[in-house]
């Protein structure tokens, strides 16, 4: 066996260890009963060590070596790449660090699912303190072996390439004309007559609603599942994906849209290269791309006028004839701009708001700038800063809302505006290459998206790096202008 061939195996297995891994930590979010959480943290742990073992074992540094002397083909070579950027990240932290830092975070993310519902800063403050020293310490190796501050060690794990620097400069510009589209498309809406749903809305209809969606959007049942849970998610591994939206019985647009919004996160899954699974190269590229798929899913497509029309009549028929379902009002609904305290739940204007709220937080707190004390009160004074709220004292629906932070996913949220960019650059080159792609999706025609997703995004996952996947797919790097441009034409004409 030469090394190359020694190493797909090696990968393999871990992916397999992995997808057990992966299945555990979706059954402790959804059905695991409270009181197994003690058991299943230690048990996660213990996997996470077993994976870090077999990640940085002595003998992959000397076949990474040999593999370059093989004379592979140039997807050899990019699988080698990948390879290389897993080991290095791997071989950054010591095992222990691994072990403790999934120990704390299933523990302070299982506590913050009550603490949260209580309000309960104070209970939760310990937990999150210890995340947050845990993931200082592990961006401080990383940074070690990356020469990178520690944030930016942090966000090159989930959006590889990316620096501070750059971040910097998108949000910067968002800063300058997002306060004022905001000002202006509220004015604008003020003149709008907008019938509001009348409740409340049975959790199983809403369920049968949500299926009804991720059929329609062409969710493989065969492949996946939809569940519930206190924050929504997708996980699962690509042969078996996982999805969970959360429910209210007075509104049910928010669990629709968050199934929406996790449909694209799971159909990405579903169709990575099938031939390459087990291999790094065969997973998404990165955390902006995985959000331009929800986001393409939820607010491109989600809350394009035409779709309105395919999920008016899904509406009509699991949750009873009402006015506020018909396809223009149900738009209007779907495309209010209104600031709010929940992120998961915001429109796609002020959703940037939160998400350069969470990015100056997080990258203050990784850098030791602040401690786990200020974040209330940096908190409160961002969101109205940002958005005209107050939070003071509403932790619930304040910093305490995302899952993120308890269980240790920091230097993640610049990925979420960044993946909105993507998605709208998405759809500008979609209508350059699919005439009439807007009539088509008002006809229910949205196999051409998909097709076209699949081609440039899903059937790639990580075979090119970001900037060049990015370029091949769109015609050009990252432009955020087709965000702005986007947002303008559809809420200001």
């Amino acid at each position: 066996m030469n090394a190359y061939a020694d190493l797909v195996r090696r990968y393999q297995r871990m992916h397999r260890l992995g997808h057990l891994q992966s299945i555990a930590a979706w059954d402790q979010q959804s059905f695991m009963p409270p009181k197994g959480n003690e058991a299943r943290a230690a048990a996660l742990a213990e996997m996470g060590g077993l994976m870090h073992e077999l990640a940085t074992a002595p003998e992959l540094k000397n076949l990474l070596e040999q593999a370059e002397g093989e004379g592979l083909g140039d997807f050899e070579r990019a699988s080698l790449r990948e390879m290389k950027r897993s080991w290095r990240a791997s071989n950054a932290l010591p095992q222990a660090l691994v072990e403790a830092l999934s120990l704390a975070g299933s523990r302070s993310g299982h506590a913050w699912r009550e603490q949260r519902k209580a309000n309960d800063w104070k209970g939760h403050l310990p937990n999150l303190k210890e995340v947050v020293k845990l993931t200082r310490e592990a961006a401080g190796h990383l940074g070690q072996a990356t020469g990178l501050s520690k944030y930016d060690a942090l966000l090159d794990q989930y959006e590889p390439g990316m620096r501070c620097a750059d971040i910097d400069r998108v949000f910067g510009d968002l800063r300058q004309w997002l306060p004022g589209l905001i000002r202006d498309v509220q004015a604008r809406q003020a003149k709008e007559t907008v019938i509001q749903p009348v409740g409340p809305f049975d959790k199983h209809a809403q369920r049968e609603l949500g299926l009804a969606a991720m059929k329609l959007m062409g969710f493989d049942f065969d492949a996946g599942r939809l569940d519930e849970s206190a924050h929504p998610f997708c996980g699962g591994v690509p042969e078996d994906v996982r999805m969970t939206t959360r429910y209210k019985e007075d509104d049910a647009l928010p669990a629709l849209m968050g199934v929406v919004h996790e449909t694209g996160h799971g159909r990405y899954e579903q169709n990575l290269p099938r031939e390459w699974l087990g291999l790094p190269i065969a997973n998404a590229r990165s955390m902006g791309l995985h959000e331009s798929q929800s986001l393409s899913f939820e607010m491109q497509l989600g809350c394009h006028p035409g779709f309105a029309q395919q999920l008016s009549p899904l509406l009509m028929k699991h949750l009873g004839a009402q006015a506020a379902w018909e396809p223009e009002n149900l738009h209007r609904l779907l495309t209010r701009v209104h600031p709010g305290y929940i992120r998961v739940d915001a429109d796609e204007v002020t959703y940037p708001c939160h998400v350069i709220l969470r990015y100056e937080i997080e990258r203050a707190l990784v850098e030791g700038e602040i401690e786990c004390e200020d974040i209330p009160a940096l908190w409160n004074a961002k969101m109205q800063e940002l958005l005209g709220l107050s939070t003071e004292g509403n932790y619930t629906n304040g910093c305490m809302q995302d899952v993120h932070w308890p269980e240790g996913l920091i230097g993640y949220f610049p990925c979420y505006t960044l993946g909105a960019m993507y998605a709208a650059q998405w759809f500008a080159r979609m209508r350059q290459d699919i005439a009439g792609l807007d009539a088509g999706i008002a006809r229910g025609e949205l196999k051409p998206v998909f097709d076209w997703l699949q081609a440039k995004i899903w059937s790639q996952g990580s075979r090119w790096e970001t900037p060049e996947l990015v370029q091949r797919a769109s015609g050009e790097v990252l432009n955020p202008a087709h965000f702005q441009a986007h947002l303008r034409a559809r809420y200001l004409g």
